[in-house]
């Protein structure tokens, strides 16, 4: 599916990352909610720039098409109605890629899409530069499976077209365990420098390497009461890795606090509280951090 078209549905940092790397390689469309600029400028963790033209429309204007694959790029609380939207406009079935934070969205859309759908888990690092670009501020690895496990070639068909696309992507078979992991990881990270407004980087120094490793110790104790295995170097290392990757980056809840919109915390936080709270755990500093993004302050302890 060499030259299959995708469809981007959110042109947030994610989107217009992934859009301007496929570019590359296979047609792409990216819609939103707004008309942006078709010329786009993506700087590279090295810091050069790169300008690409894309074909930009909005769900409103979006034409009939019918792509091999939907990707959507939406926060996880937009998933829903940017499903709905994007599909009463498009001919056929396509293959639907979940990019979002989480693990609530991923099932629910797995039972209302009629075809494939896969979910991707990405550590790539991204921020927007505005109205025209982007800028990648730490490479990462996406991994693609199906919860279904019906559809492993589609997986690794695409991991090989964002390869690439200079993408690092890998098929796996535990897609469900990898989510979970990332959502530890967003756990870790978002909340915090979201709270504090400041670079992943900064976890690294004291105050807040501190709060790190307490929400790690939470989260750690929550995965094991659910089941999930952690990584094989600990919860620990994987957080701190991903911070390290992903040092000059702007959190995507960091982004959203500082241009006042809505954040992803019931998708990060709520399925981790929920859970402790099903368990009997006791998770401070997870309440304080969900605290402070419902009503704006918080005290960790």
């Amino acid at each position: 599916m060499n030259d299959a078209m995708h469809l981007i549905v959110g042109p947030g940092a994610l989107g217009r990352l992934v859009a301007l790397h496929l570019a590359g390689v296979a047609p792409v469309t990216v819609a939103g909610r707004r008309t942006l600029p078709a010329a786009q400028t993506l700087v590279t963790p090295e810091g050069i720039r790169r300008t690409v033209p894309l074909d930009m429309t909005t769900l409103a204007e979006l034409p009939p098409l019918a792509p091999a694959y939907l990707h959507l790029t939406t926060k996880a609380y937009d998933a829903h109605a940017a499903y709905e939207s994007a599909m009463a406009r498009l001919a056929g079935d396509p293959i639907l890629v979940l990019w979002q934070n989480g693990y609530q969205v991923q099932p629910e859309l797995q039972r209302r899409h009629p075809g494939p759908v896969l979910c991707a888990s990405t550590t790539e690092g991204a921020w927007l530069t505005g109205d025209e670009g982007v800028t990648h501020a730490g490479r990462g690895i996406t991994y693609l499976g199906d919860l279904s496990g019906h559809h492993v070639e589609r997986c690794r068909e695409l991991a090989a077209t964002l390869n690439r696309a200079g993408l690092t992507a890998e098929a796996v078979t535990d897609i469900e365990t990898r989510l979970w992991h990332k959502l530890a990881i967003n756990a870790a990270i978002n909340p915090l420098v979201a709270r504090y407004r400041i670079r992943n980087g900064q976890l690294r120094d004291r105050p807040f390497r501190p709060m790190v490793e307490r929400v790690v110790d939470e989260v750690a104790a929550i995965m094991a009461k659910v089941g999930v295995s952690p990584p094989p170097a600990g919860w620990h290392t994987l957080v701190w890795q991903v911070i390290e990757g992903t040092a000059n980056n702007r959190a995507s809840m960091l982004q959203d606090v500082l241009a006042g919109r809505p954040t992803e915390r019931d998708a990060i936080l709520g399925p981790l509280l929920a859970a402790a709270q099903r368990h009997g755990l006791d998770t401070p500093c997870l309440e304080a951090l969900y605290g402070y993004l419902a009503r704006g302050s918080v005290t960790l302890r």
